[in-house]
């Protein structure tokens, strides 16, 4: 096949979409349609599917690593190739793409602009090995002919891109390492939810029946974030306190010294402030301003729409790329919240198309004068792309999705430019008998921007204002009645897909060297485009549920995070060490074979940490609550600074199974123990510690929860067999169920037994556990907490199914005296067996 322009200075044009691509060949006046490509005026204009050539497979360099075993870990290329995607349409459509660039005079890449779109047309142009070809960088924000038309004037040399495919390269590269070496080593090791060494059956044995964990560089330390969230919840224990207020006419005071502790303080404090009148000794105003909310990036784009409409990340991001490719905002994968001083000019007259959809909220703009603030143009905060705005074009219709994503960014876009919202804020001091009491209150004088955000009533009809003062003056006098509120401390809450984002978005947070703190604060856990597919990747994995807008664990990623032996695996700190050398080497300041030896060595280590964990056989190891060494007592081991007011010991013998010295070793150290521990004839499970010290029990999995699609480096999504499902008794069982209702209740919250009362499934509540049917009137409950000991759900499953407990040790009498008793059940009431 011969092309008309051939030898005629023909440059090929290669998008990273076939819809981007209709638009350039539309902007070029290229109207000639062929099989894969558009053609006219010396151009030709192809494109990709996203990532239509990637890294090879292990297999694809030595046959022998079809079969997955230690012996043969870590396996890193001497030098990595590249190979086609498998699927038929890539094929046919790469062979387009090699016909068009061996043909060409030059090159031009309009894949997208940043970090990945730059490894696309590289990898492409280099298994076509057309790499000497001239070739040059078409960077789009935008689909318009406006912004084409900038993008065609201002084309750099692809040369000019090098160090930004060498970050590129090297991210994908090191991805590829880490991942697959760990993927193995611990689907090796844990195939069948146990250390390899308590297993018999050979390696390829337990790859192709067993569990296939999948571990990554990004997905291992997100859920660990949800596990560890999830840990606390379920281990946290509420302290009760109690608060001292007071009402004086109408208006609700705060007592202004700490929390009690004790409700007798309180009291004491009460009846003294109760013995006179309140008084008041201090009026205090002043004018505070809300600045408009800045513009959209794409987490927070992705989070505001999680908060107000539910919807999830994946879901956002395919809405605004759809509104991209329909011209109607720009590029929506950055991750700057600013705009470029040469954009100024633009605006106005975007704010004008706008003004047919939005004709009230932008008549109150004067668009000859939009006060552009540092928080809306910023060049030094602008990477790969500015802030996603409307581009004016007309929005036609939309479905449902995609009108809410549109109408959100237009809303803020209009909101960047309006004044401050300004708040007259009063304080007034009062004391009565020298305890101080506080009221405050909060008046809207200047909506501002705040007119295109309307508050919603609460349920009820409730206001969502703060309280109104009336007219106080210093001196002033009377009767209060002053009251205590008793109160309890919060558990955190679930993750949901809203704060997961921005959990992942700010993890610098949870590191200490700034160096990092400064890498993650621009790039985070992943990238604004991938932290979407992060999540998508961990749900299709079963290793986490949404349930309603929350995001859990499910055991198998409770039990994959317990067996992860190097900490970095788990933790944000390493994906800041690589985003700030990644970062490094795009400004050309690292040199990337650098970057990839220290990839190479961490990889050993991983793989060394998963067959002997680094454990200092002289210390028992750090208090997980202040640092400090753990010492041995007489009857347990306990923080070295109990004198200091810490108070952690941990029991040398859990439910009655003793523990051995590794083990205390390992709990302390590494946050879990490498073998199983059985207690009766109940099912194995791990033992591990959270950051409060607090010992959780995690399942081992059967086994049977995940088919075992090998990929390499876990970069495919696995399907569930049939019928598994991922199991997790503290949470509810996710939409589609099958449980018999002996496992589920007609709410289809998750059984933890049988009523012995009238039969229905018994169920976790929030303080108890209970029959289902309690709305009917059937009364059994075991209440969580009893005479001062927490009851675990593992013994009230005991209660129900056997009739009685196994003895359970420091209940705490009325008198305050300690005691070890058994549960008993009878005639469905809860009571103790001495």
């Amino acid at each position: 096949m011969r092309f008309q322009c051939e030898g005629v200075g023909v440059k090929v044009i290669l998008a990273e979409k076939p819809s981007v691509a209709r638009d350039l060949a539309s902007y070029l006046n290229v109207s000639g349609r062929h099989d894969g490509y558009f053609e006219g005026g010396g151009y030709q204009v192809t494109w990709a599917f996203g990532h239509l050539v990637e890294l090879k497979e292990p297999a694809d360099y030595d046959p022998s690593l079809k079969r997955w075993s230690l012996e043969s870990l870590p396996f890193i290329p001497d030098k990595f190739q590249l190979r086609l995607r498998g699927d038929d349409g890539a094929k046919k459509q790469f062979a387009t793409i090699k016909r068009l660039f061996q043909s060409a005079d030059s090159l031009i890449c309009a894949t997208d602009a940043g970090r990945e779109g730059e490894l696309i047309f590289r990898y492409i142009m280099t298994l076509a090995k057309c790499t000497r070809k001239p070739a040059e960088r078409l960077w789009l924000s935008s689909l318009t002919p406006s912004a084409i038309r900038s993008a065609f004037a201002s084309i750099r040399p692809l040369s000019d891109y090098d160090n930004l495919y060498a970050a590129a390269k090297c991210r994908s590269e090191a991805d590829w390492i880490v991942g697959l070496n760990a993927t193995r080593n611990y689907t090796v090791r844990y195939r069948n939810g146990v250390p390899a060494a308590s297993q018999s059956e050979s390696d390829s044995q337990r790859v192709a029946t067993g569990l296939l964990w999948s571990l990554g560089r990004v997905q291992t330390p997100v859920l660990a974030m949800i596990v560890r969230r999830d840990d606390e919840i379920r281990t946290f224990r509420p302290q009760p306190f109690w608060e001292l207020m007071t009402v004086y006419r109408d208006v609700q005071f705060r007592y202004t010294g700490k929390r009690f502790d004790k409700e007798d303080d309180a009291e004491q404090v009460r009846q003294s402030a109760d013995a006179e009148p309140l008084e008041v000794k201090k009026i205090t105003g002043k004018l505070e301003k809300a600045q408009p909310p800045q513009l959209y990036d794409l987490t927070e784009l992705q989070r505001d729409m999680n908060r107000r409409y539910g919807i999830s990340a994946a879901d956002t991001l395919a809405a605004a790329q759809s509104l991209y490719e329909a011209k109607l905002i720009t590029y929506p994968r950055t991750d700057s919240r600013y705009l470029s001083k040469d954009m100024k000019k633009d605006v106005p007259k975007v704010l004008e198309k706008l003004k047919s959809l939005k004709p009230k909220e932008i008549g109150k703009l004067d668009l000859a004068s939009l006060p552009f603030t540092g928080r809306i143009v910023n060049d030094a905060k602008i990477s790969d792309h500015h802030a996603i705005i409307p581009t004016g074009a007309n929005a036609g219709v939309l479905n449902d999705r995609q009108q809410k994503v549109y109408d959100v960014i237009v809303v803020r876009f209009i909101a960047a430019f309006y004044p401050a919202c300004e708040k007259q804020v009063t304080t007034v001091d009062a004391e009565a008998a020298a305890v101080g009491f506080r009221a405050r209150g909060v008046r809207v004088t200047v909506p501002g921007w705040t007119e295109l955000y309307p508050r919603k009533a609460k349920r009820g009809g409730e206001s969502d204002e703060p309280q109104a003062l009336p007219e106080f003056t210093r001196g002033e006098k009377g009767p209060h009645q002053p009251f205590i509120k008793p109160r309890e401390t919060s558990p955190p809450k679930h993750f949901t897909e809203n704060t997961l984002l921005g959990a992942m978005d700010t993890a610098g947070k949870m590191v200490e060297e700034a160096e990092l703190r400064e890498a993650l604060k621009e790039k985070g856990l992943g990238t604004p485009a991938t932290r979407a597919a992060t999540i998508e990747t961990l749900l299709n994995r079963k290793y986490i549920v949404r349930d309603k807008k929350n995001i859990l664990a499910t055991d198998l990623g409770r039990y994959l995070i317990a067996i992860v032996r190097d900490r970095n695996l788990t933790s944000p700190e390493l994906t800041g060490e690589w985003e700030a050398k990644l970062k490094q080497i795009e400004l050309g300041k690292l040199s990337s074979d650098v970057f990839m030896r220290e990839i190479e060595q961490y990889t050993r280590e991983i793989v060394h940490a998963g067959s002997a964990a680094s454990i200092d056989q002289s210390v028992y190891g750090p208090c997980p609550r202040c640092g400090e060494p753990v010492i041995a007592g007489k009857k347990a081991f306990g923080c070295s600074g109990w004198r200091n007011g810490c108070d952690f010991v941990l029991e040398p013998n859990y439910r009655g199974v003793g523990l051995s010295m590794v083990q205390v070793r390992e709990l302390l150290q590494i946050g879990s123990v490498s073998t199983p521990v059985v207690v009766d004839d109940e099912a194995p499970f791990l033992l591990t510690m959270n950051g409060n010290g607090v010992v959780v029990e995690v399942p081992v999995p059967t086994g049977n929860e995940q088919s075992t699609v090998e990929t390499p480096a876990g970069s495919k999504s696995r399907k569930n067999s049939a019928g598994s499902k991922a199991k997790n008794a503290n949470q509810k069982t996710p939409k589609g169920s099958t449980k018999s209702p002996a496992q589920q209740s007609e709410g289809g919250e998750a059984s933890i037994g049988v009523c012995p009362l009238c039969g229905s499934p018994v169920i976790e509540q929030t303080k108890s556990f209970s029959c289902s049917r309690w709305r009917d009137g059937c009364g059994l409950t075991i209440w969580k907490t009893m005479s001062g000991r927490k009851i675990s759900m593992t013994n009230a499953k005991k209660l129900l199914k056997k009739g009685k407990t196994p003895l359970i040790k420091g209940f705490t009498s009325k008198a305050g005296k300690k005691f070890d008793a058994e549960l008993k059940l009878v005639d469905g009431k809860v009571r103790f067996n001495f």
